[in-house]
């Protein structure tokens, strides 16, 4: 197919799954056909404002035509008034020579930050291997001229990525220079740590290390990253079982689950918290090392001494913070951390290995961070493969919201493009990919992900996701048992959920409560269930709505966002402030707590028959669904994706369209019908959820199916080692 077919056939593919699937040939045809006249017809489509989608299909084409006017033309996209093209040029010039003019403009690009400056950055670390001294005299020359101190701490972090004598001379200056501003001698000192065979990099990051404060912190990090070249790795003891990694950046996990429900601290922390005690409980593993983001100061703790210091070893679950150097942000605004991440995963994975396999989940800055490591030091990867962001692309798509002339305002704040093909490249380096259940698994990856598991089925194992239930029976027991015994107020003090109900008006208490657990953004639907409940007169009026989640002290900005939607709903409606109650987030054996107080009820407070809401546009398993089934609450959950697995539509609960708050309401109307059910029959309903999930989805049972995955990876990587050592 020459390159006029190959922009024709992007031009009328039906959906924009087809265009960003079929990028790749258009590259390949203009890869092949070459020379000015391929510039000049991928310069006519990278310009037509009708079909954004195949624009950024030829800027990336462009990258693989070697001319000099392809060069230009990519060089002149940087400066683009079209902010989506400038991002799409500073990735494609990564697979390109050095340019000189374009080495100051992908330098304007990591001063003005956003994602834009992370693609360029890499991009600058990409040619630095092969011109490190033109690559750090453009970064030095814009530390001259520039005052914003985050953008002088971005040129630092940079320069930090450029091997060599000038770029290191840079770098002990800004360090030790007490003048500068902190921000920018801790991404100074971060990058000493890499810089191993420089004696004046060492001896000042050890005078740093001596004092107090975040500089200090940074400094002691990067001695342990300048010692490791000292040292050997450490060995594994005779007999000792697996060691597994997993991460997730984007949370602050501890071993109590504090924060649970705060930030992007979703079900998937709880779920690591709980995988990685019952994994390491496995006979076959003997170590679980669960990363996410922590201060600078938390992070060295776990490496020191931690990893095999006697014969005995060092066996359970190790939680090991990444100190990422900057004040936390959302998962969607995280890319930025890539440099930082990087050095924080390897410096874990090294002083706490030797690591058998690392297992990754989602296409995010932590695992592309993660995936680069693992290849340099060698770790077999294991990635859970979801169709995101592919299912909300074909879902927009369908819906006419995302289209062909806006589809690039979109991807530069979703990232779309970049998060498909870093899915793509995450899957075909993955020695074994793990799936979710869904109702229609081979056609969704199929269709979404242009994936035929069934050419290669040994590469794939369907998991599901589990729970720990000893808390939610725990929870069940106990309150049962309180509710037999007589209340005296002058005793027995009243649990966060009695005092929160207390607060409503008279008349709220004793009503039942539609419960909802889940993080404060808007993919979880928190603002939409709030606005199917409070537009319907007889569910405001027969149930009090609890929120459960979220940063309510200091909301993020997708938290705030929610918030403001929440807010907007109740001044529509302002009879329903009297029975809404917005808790935050709580820990998650309190959470358990409230799950089976909304079945069972709390005396005079709290009615008994509540119901459990999910109003998430896109669920790929559902942990806090998954609970709520345990506790032997009636649920609500989206039609697509795991939950359509386990939830028995009209008799464990209702499958509904989520993406609307009328299919919510519907879907709440109807669980409450259900919930109010006599007791025969709530007994059937009841019995037959908890059976569901303690006969497939305890954590215990993740633990197992995942514990053959990790053998099977270690045992079968081992092999190619000692294939190659043998040749």
């Amino acid at each position: 197919m020459d390159l006029t077919a190959a922009l024709q056939r992007l031009r009328d593919a039906p959906f924009l799954l087809d265009v960003m699937r079929s990028a790749d040939d258009l590259a390949f045809a203009a890869s092949r056909d070459g020379g000015p006249q391929a510039v000049a017809l991928l310069e006519k489509a990278v310009y037509d404002e009708a079909n954004e989608v195949v624009a950024i299909a030829a800027v990336h084409a462009l990258g693989r035509v070697f001319d000099d006017s392809a060069d230009a033309l990519l060089s002149e996209l940087l400066s683009s008034d079209r902010a989506f093209l400038r991002e799409h040029a500073a990735w494609s010039f990564a697979s390109r020579l050095p340019r000189l003019d374009a080495i100051s403009r992908l330098v304007g690009c990591v001063v003005r930050a956003g994602f834009t400056g992370v693609l360029a950055q890499r991009t600058l670390q990409t040619w630095a291997a092969s011109t490190p001294d033109h690559i750090a005299l453009a970064l030095e020359g814009a530390l001259v001229s520039e005052q914003d101190h985050e953008a002088r701490a971005r040129l630092t972090e940079t320069l930090g990525l450029v091997p060599g004598q000038v770029a290191g001379r840079a770098l002990r200056q800004i360090a030790g220079n007490a003048l500068q501003p902190d921000v920018v001698r801790i991404a100074a000192v971060a990058a000493l740590g890499d810089r191993k065979t420089d004696q004046g990099a060492r001896k000042l990051v050890q005078a740093l290390a001596w004092g107090d404060g975040e500089l200090a912190d940074a400094a002691r990090l990067a001695e342990i990253d300048l010692a490791d070249a000292a040292q050997p790795s450490p060995a594994r003891p005779d007999g000792a079982g697996l060691t597994i990694a997993q991460l997730f950046l984007h949370a602050d996990i501890d071993r109590g689950l504090t924060r649970a429900g705060a930030g992007d601290n979703g079900g998937i922390a709880t779920l690591l918290v709980r995988l990685g005690d019952a994994l390491a409980e496995r006979p076959n593993i003997d170590r679980v090392i669960t990363m996410s983001r922590g201060a600078a100061h938390a992070a060295a703790a776990p490496l020191i001494g931690a990893a095999y210091p006697d014969a005995s070893g060092v066996s359970g679950h190790i939680l090991a913070p990444i100190a990422l150097l900057t004040e936390p942000v959302s998962q969607a605004q995280s890319w930025p951390t890539r440099v930082a991440a990087e050095r924080g995963i390897r410096r874990a994975l090294k002083a706490l290995g030797p690591v058998d396999v690392l297992h990754l989940r989602m296409a995010d800055v932590g695992s592309m961070a993660a995936a680069t490591v693992a290849r340099e030091l060698g770790i077999p990867v294991v990635f859970t493969l979801a169709p995101d962001p592919h299912g909300v692309i074909h879902a927009l798509d369908m819906a006419g919201s995302l289209r062909l002339d806006n589809f690039g305002a979109a991807d530069e704040v979703e990232h779309y493009w970049f998060r498909h093909r870093l899915v793509q490249r995450l899957a075909s380096d993955a020695q074994h990919t793990v799936l979710f259940p869904r109702p229609s698994l081979r056609d969704d990856l199929a269709e979404l992900l242009g994936i035929d598991i069934d050419t290669a089925p040994g590469r794939y194992t369907v998991v599901p996701e589990g729970i720990d239930l000893t808390g939610i029976e725990a929870a069940i027991m106990e309150v049962a048992t309180e509710n037999a015994e007589p209340r005296d107020a002058t005793t027995r003090a009243f649990t966060d959920l009695d005092t929160l109900i207390t607060s409503l008006p008279a008349h709220r208490h004793g009503l039942p409560i539609a419960l909802s657990v889940g993080r404060l953004h808007r993919v979880k639907g928190m603002a939409s269930i709030v606005e199917a409940w409070a537009g319907d007169p007889q569910l405001r009026s027969a149930y009090n709505l609890v929120i459960v989640g979220g940063d309510l002290a200091n909301p993020s900005f997708d938290e705030r966002s929610q918030l403001d939607r929440i807010a907007a709903v109740i001044a529509q409606y302002p009879e329903a402030a009297d029975g809404l109650i917005l808790a935050g987030h709580r820990p998650n054996d309190v959470v358990a707590r409230w799950l089976a107080t909304a079945r069972l009820g709390s005396k005079d407070l709290v009615g008994p028959g509540g119901f459990y809401v999910c109003g998430s546009l896109k669920e790929e398993f559902g942990i806090a669904l998954l609970e709520a089934l345990a506790a032997g609450l009636v649920v609500l959950a989206p039609a697509g994706g795991g939950p359509a697995t386990y939830v028995e539509d009209g008799i464990t609960g209702f499958l509904v369209n989520t993406s609307t708050a009328a299919g919510v309401r519907r879907g709440m109307i109807d669980a409450a019908a259900l919930a109010a059910a006599p007791s025969p029959a709530d007994c059937v309903r009841i019995a037959r959820a908890q059976s569901l999930v303690r006969d497939k989805f305890t954590i215990q049972a993740m633990a197992e199916a995942l514990d053959a995955v990790y053998t099977g990876v270690a045992a079968s990587y081992e092999r190619v080692l000692d294939t190659r050592s043998s040749l």
